[in-house]
């Protein structure tokens, strides 16, 4: 209970970075705007999410994971209902941006919520609930996209996402604070309160109990700039590295402007945003599948078979752009199914794992801003995608566009080969304790090389 209600945040993430792309074709119309105007638009809730993550650690740190939760759930409510009554590009922009703040603190502060309540033996199904309801809200904005495309009412569509977000608020008020926060805050009877609640037996819980225990440093004692050290180095290179890869396959070009392609490759409004509703389906099916398979299959399969199928994806799409526009509905087809394949790939692997194991790789005493480090780099990247993919296709067409994405699956595939640990069933101070091994072997290395 304590993973769904959380997952909410998921959710809105999902429905208010998906629901722009339907109203996108309509917001254009109203108020005139060029390419770069809707890039604007669209990038405005992702600068809005960086500054969110950002400040989300700190936050979280400070007045706990469920408190910080329910602040970015009162930032959805206002940011959705200024969003639905913006009167000009700049008053939406503006609105945008206060939406991601929400979307970025809830981002990054949900997971560690989650994992930090979870078992070992089922954290990564918890925590990927969030990546669930992030295609459930991706779905959901599409098919409301096209429920009120036949009247444009975009306003409508933006205005929706504060139902999903009072539900999150009042949800997280009956819910428990992270055990692993209230001992960092020396509140032990609580945590041990609040373990009591989820846990098998009271053996399980004391285990728990002195496994956090041992940890020498508390969470407010750390600051950003200690990811830099050698001690912190490679789970940070494990977080951002997955974070970096995970966006710039490009996947938020098509989550933003699958309707604005299609609908540019001779889709009518309403056909793209349906076809696209299709695309939505497949990324929740497969993320469902993911979700229930992830503690048994285990984080590192995935990745390497998901990114491969992303990254040829991204090379059949990039080379139906070249074939002749008379081939009429086969190129179509041909469109459609790539992205389907596409975004299926991209849900098993990079979709469902960026937050598990940025929730999951961090110590203790810096995993809240470790994460939130996952967190800035996955925005910052976002942005720059959404800023720039229809200049891209301009510049270099559809196929170079595609086709640059999938060089960086071949650098992805080769990162995770090459760094990503496996998680699966283990708890977070054994990950800790092996992700602290790596340090000391690297510190080691270049004295026992000379």
């Amino acid at each position: 209970m304590v993973a769904v209600i959380a997952a909410i945040g998921g959710l809105l993430f999902g429905y208010d970075t998906g629901i722009i792309s339907g109203a996108l074709l309509f917001i254009k119309e109203d108020f005139n705007l060029s390419d770069t105007a809707q890039q604007f638009v669209v990038a405005s809730l992702l600068l809005g999410a960086v500054f969110g993550a950002l400040g989300g650690g700190p936050l979280a740190d400070r007045v706990g994971r469920r408190r910080a939760i329910m602040v970015a759930a009162a930032i959805f409510i206002v940011g959705s209902l200024a969003s639905a009554a913006a009167t000009g590009v700049v008053f939406l922009a503006v609105a945008r941006f206060v939406l991601g703040l929400a979307v970025g603190g809830a981002g990054m502060v949900v997971p560690v919520y989650i994992a930090e309540a979870s078992p070992s033996d089922v954290r990564g199904s918890l925590v990927s609930l969030q990546q669930f309801l992030i295609t459930v809200g991706i779905l959901l904005s599409y098919l409301i996209n096209y429920l009120l495309s036949d009247a444009g009412a975009w306003r409508w569509m933006l205005g929706l996402g504060t139902v999903p977000a009072a539900v999150l608020l009042v949800g997280m008020f009956f819910l428990p604070e992270s055990p692993r926060w209230l001992m960092s805050m020396g509140q032990s009877d609580e945590a041990r309160t609040v373990l009591r609640r989820s846990r098998n037996s009271d053996e399980e819980v004391d285990e728990e109990i002195n496994a956090i225990t041992s940890q020498e440093t508390a969470e407010e004692r750390t600051r950003y700039r200690d990811l830099f050290k050698r001690r912190y180095r490679p789970a940070a290179t494990v977080g951002i590295g997955v974070a970096f890869i995970n966006q710039m396959v490009g996947v938020n070009a098509v989550i933003y402007y699958a309707p604005t392609i299609l609908n540019d490759a001779g889709f009518g409004s309403s056909g793209a945003i349906l076809a696209t509703t299709g695309i939505g389906f497949v990324n929740c099916l497969v993320t469902g599948a993911a979700l229930l398979s992830i503690d048994r299959v285990g984080r590192r399969p995935l990745l390497l078979a998901g990114t491969s199928g992303v990254t040829l994806s991204l090379i059949l799409l990039g080379g139906a752009y070249l074939l002749p526009s008379s081939m009429g509905a086969l190129l179509n087809i041909i469109l459609v199914g790539g992205l389907m394949v596409y975004i299926a790939s991209f849900a098993a692997s990079l979709g469902i794992c960026i937050w598990l194991l940025n929730s999951e790789v961090y110590p203790l005493e810096i995993r809240s801003k470790g994460s939130a480090a996952g967190s800035i780099t996955h925005w910052t990247l976002d942005m720059v995608i959404a800023f720039t993919v229809l200049t891209l296709i301009n510049t270099i067409t559809e196929t170079g566009t595609f086709w640059l994405y999938a060089a960086f699956g071949v650098i992805g595939l080769i990162f995770f080969y090459r760094v990503v640990p496996e998680t699966k069933g283990r708890s977070l101070e054994d990950i800790e304790a092996d992700m602290m091994g790596r340090s000391e072997t690297s510190e080691a290395s270049p004295r026992a090389s000379s």
